[in-house]
Order: C-alpha cells, then structure tokens, then sequence
C-alpha cells in the first residue's frame, strides 16, 4: 500500500488518502473559525484535518464567504478571502460573523452582506463537504449548536445536511461537547464556559458511568430513525447535563465596544474590527503589565490614520462598564438554579472548563473563579477543544439532555375565565421524557369548533437579552417573571366533535419529549373516548 507523503511543514498530502477507511467527521462552525477532525473507526487519534486552500491552519476554517457573480453561484471560502485581502473591501460580498444570526427572527443592519446567514452556514459546511467526502468515507458526521439559539439553530443544521450522503448524523450542544473534549473521567462533573465569537454558553454536565455502567438511555440525536452506531475503542460512557444557559453575544462583540471607545466619531470597518481583535488577544496575555499600553495604526473610511490605545486595565474597566461580568454571573446563577433541580450542589463541581477565544481574557477567568470559590480549572486548546469533544461524542458516549428554557401551554381558566400560560415542563427537565405529561382542557365558549395548542417559552426574570443600539451590541435586562415568548407562529388546532360547551372538560393531552427534543400530543375526547391524531408540536430547547 502506498503510503500518505507529508510535507515540509508534517503535514499528510490527502491526494495519497486510503478511501477505503471509514470514519467520523465533525464540524464545530464557529463564528470566527469552523474545525474540522477526522476519527478513523479503528480507534487512532483523531486529526485536525488541512483543507488547502480554505484552511489557515489544520483543522481551521475562517468563517468566511465571498459571493463571486452575481449571475451564478459561485463563492470564495474562508482563507482564500483572507489571502486576497478581500476581507478589507467595502463591497457587501462578503458574509462574516454569520452564526450570530442563523435561525434569528431579526437580524440587525450590522449583518448587511448580501448572502442571507443560513445560506452562509450552508455554503460553508457543504465547501467543507465537498473536498472531504472525496478523500475520506465519512460514515458520521457530528455537528455543534449553541445553546441560546438551540432550536431554531437544530432545524436549519437538519435541513442543510438533508443533501449529504451520509449515514448519521448527530448534534450536540457546544458547552457539552467542550466537557468532552477536556478529556476528564468518568463519574467527573463539570462547568464549562464557552466564549465564542458571537454567543456565551454555560453548562454544568456530569460525566458517568464508566465501562459497562452506562444505563440504557437515548443518544443525543437520531436522524431518520437511525441510531448511531459503530465500532470504538473508547469506554462507554454517559454525560448528564444537569443544566445550562446561554446569551448571544462574544467575542466580536467586544471588538465593536473597543473601537466604540476608542473611536467614538468612526465607524469599525472590517480593517478596524481585525485591529481591535488583535489589541484583545494582545491585551489577553498575562504576562504583561495590566497598565501597558499597546497601539494599533489603523485607517478608518476616510483613509485618516487612526490609533487604537488601551492597556489591559483599559479593556477591563471597559468589559465591566457594558456589564460583562454581571451577564457571566447571570448565567452561572441560571445553570445553577437548574442544576440544583436535578440535586446538584456547587461542592459537587470537580473542574471548570474554559473554551472559546473569549475564555482567555484573564478577567473573565479570575471572575468565574471567585463566584465559584476557586474550584480548579481545565483550558484545553480552547480553539479546537470542542470539534474534538463532538467526535469523542461517537460512537462510545451516549447524552441525556435537559431542556434549557421550558415549555407552556395557553390554557383556558375556568375560574377566573382568561387565557393563562400553563407549564408544561420546566428548565431542567431531562429528555427524552420517562413517562408523559397529562392535561385537560375544557371549552371556553359554547359550540367550540376546535381548541387550539399555542405554545410559549418562559422568559427568566433576572435574565438579560442583546440589542442592538447604533450597530453597537447591549445588554437589556428582562424585568418580569411573567413575560412567556411564543415559541413559533404554527397554531395546531384539535377538533371538537361533538362541539364544546363552556366549561366542560372535553380532552385530555398527552405530553412527550421524544429523542429529537420534539414535543409530541396525544390525545383521548373524554366525551366519547376516541383517540386524538397523534401531533408533532416541533423542536423545543
């Protein structure tokens, strides 16, 4: 057999690939930079994988598109935008920062490329598709969501692989995927940070079991009816997410505030953004002197030289004046009151987990470790630490979930005759579902023709949302308990036959949370005892 030949820099020239060799493929899509590893099925180490000439670097992609012709469809990808300093041009060709966006109901005119998000993530993930399935048998391939934008996010992943000639496909939260990757043992629990480019998730997941302890539980995603399955060498193993929450905002995020502040009369361009990413990462390292002022020379639309200064106690008055830390501490709080719904006390944490381009600002870590009182911490590399922690998710480790925001149902109140928002299930509430939710339902009028299931998602009082002022990302407190956010527009309606009458119960529903984290009814008309037509109510998170 031909062996692989490898180049000056060690890495293996894929024209030489055996194609005979089957294996699993994930893609962690990141706001900045999508990772790319390939596992063989005979238990070797997984690999960063080189994508010349989209990739910067083995195993990463800058998350880049540029739409060449407006008449067909044709597109740069990645590090070729970057070679042809495309990324500095003015034209709205390009798509960037596109993640943030992908499954939003509103996109902010900050986002003004001409190629939609999610045809961006598509264009992306299918490139990456198209020079792999050529070079390997990819027999799975696991992808990451982030955890605010779970559902929405879920959907479209699920119909741009629907195209993909490939037996399995799973999905897994990236705070989950992160515990995996920093490689800790069996029966260890974890809290994972991860500060991306455009959203912060945090997770509390247990890792259990060991070999020949895992209970029989679901795996995290089965895509037509098809179980994932294969053969490893890794020990069997399970990991609980006790709880979780999210916000949709990163990395990039403080790139605008730093020029914001330092350039309050400019507008970022692309040029600027790249310069005051570059002061942050510089400003991140600890070993220089929080007062030291470092400077970028930039240009900025009128081609007048500009300058960026801040010393690393700049940029951190600045994260706390946009109220950083109180968001991170929003979401511990959050994680935790659901962890603890699942009898779990913060002396149970083992380590803390750091991942994302955001993880290393020295700030974010001295200020989770004094809210959690200084429990050990874990930095895989914090770039490809969760891709790998997806592909440790196949075929040895099995997840069982919670939901992260809950569900309700608008009922009719018999006694005080108004519409109310009903729980259905909690934050916290493992799925899939043990056993089912019932509810009855009565008529709220008389000679009711039908009821109809309108669904909605508590929002959390104490919790903040992003918006978006001037281009410039802030967050907003929710003030309210009481606020319950429809979940979607679709209204399932349940005929009533005989019709209702006012204040009579007519049904009784039947809830589950099936594998795919799909609410489904049932259904009996208590009236006559026919069975109701089995409904899909869709993804909930």
């Amino acid at each position: 057999m031909e062996k692989n030949k490898i180049d000056q820099f060690g890495n293996i020239d894929q024209s030489g690939m055996n194609t005979n060799e089957f294996g699993t493929l994930a893609i962690d899509l990141g706001s900045s930079t999508t990772v790319v590893v390939f596992q063989k099925e005979n238990g070797q180490a997984p690999e960063l994988l080189d994508l010349p000439p989209i990739s910067r670097a083995p195993g990463e992609i800058p998350s880049l598109i540029w739409k060449l012709s407006e008449k067909k469809e044709s597109y740069l990808i990645g590090q070729e935008i970057i070679d042809l300093n495309l990324i500095n041009e003015k034209e709205n060709n390009l798509s960037q920062d596109f993640k943030r966006w992908i499954g939003s109901t509103k996109i902010e005119p900050i986002y003004n490329s001409k190629i939609s998000p999610e045809k961006a993530g598509e264009i992306l993930i299918h490139s990456i598709w198209g020079i792999l399935s050529k070079k390997r048998n990819i027999k799975r391939l696991v992808l990451t969501a982030p955890v605010d934008t779970y559902r929405e996010y879920r959907s479209w992943l699920v119909n741009v692989c629907n195209s993909l000639e490939v037996k399995e496909i799973a999905l897994v939260d990236e705070p989950t995927a992160a515990a995996m990757g920093a490689g800790m043992e069996p029966g260890s629990t974890l809290l994972v940070l991860d500060f991306g480019g455009s959203t912060i998730d945090m997770s509390i997941v247990a890792l259990e079991g060991g070999e020949g302890q895992a209970s029989p539980i679901a795996q995290l995603v089965r895509f037509d009816g098809n179980n994932l399955e294969g053969k490893s060498t890794q020990a069997l193993r399970t990991a609980k997410v006790l709880g979780k929450s999210g916000i949709r905002i990163g990395g990039k995020d403080i790139d605008r505030w730093i020029c914001q502040h330092l350039l309050p009369q400019d507008k970022p361009t692309n040029s600027i953004l790249r310069k005051a990413e570059e002061l942050k990462c510089e400003l991140s390292n600890t070993n220089i002197k929080e007062t030291l002022l470092i400077t970028k020379q930039v240009q900025n639309n009128k081609n007048e030289e500009k300058f960026l200064k801040l010393s690393r106690k700049g940029l951190e008055e600045l994260l706390i004046e946009k109220e950083l830390l109180k968001s991170i501490d929003m979401l511990f709080k959050q994680t935790l009151n659901i962890a603890k719904r699942n009898s779990f006390e913060l002396k149970d944490l083992d380590s803390i987990v750091l991942v994302g381009g955001g993880s290393r600002i020295p700030l974010i870590k001295n200020y989770l470790s004094e809210i959690s009182n200084s429990i050990p911490f874990l930095t895989p590399p914090p770039i490809e630490a969760i891709a790998m922690g997806a592909l440790s998710l196949t075929p040895g480790v099995q997840v069982k979930d919670v939901l992260n925001k809950g569900v309700s149902l608008r009922c009719w109140n018999k006694k005080n005759k108004k519409h109310i928002w009903h729980p259905l299930f909690l934050a916290g509430q493992p799925w899939p579902t043990n056993k089912p939710l019932e509810i009855i339902l009565a008529a709220s009028i008389n000679n009711q023709l039908s009821i109809d299931l309108i669904l909605g998602e508590p929002q959390e009082e104490g919790s903040n949302e992003v918006v978006f002022i001037n281009g410039i990302p802030t967050l907003k407190a929710i003030e309210s308990k009481d606020i319950v956010k429809k979940i979607n527009n679709k209204i399932i309606s349940i005929p009533l036959d005989p019709p209702g009458e006012i204040g009579k119960d007519c049904i009784k529903l039947i809830f589950n949370i099936n594998e795919n984290c799909q609410l489904q009814v049932d259904g009996i008309d208590l009236r006559n005892n026919n069975k109701l037509t089995s409904q899909n109510l869709g993804f909930i998170r």
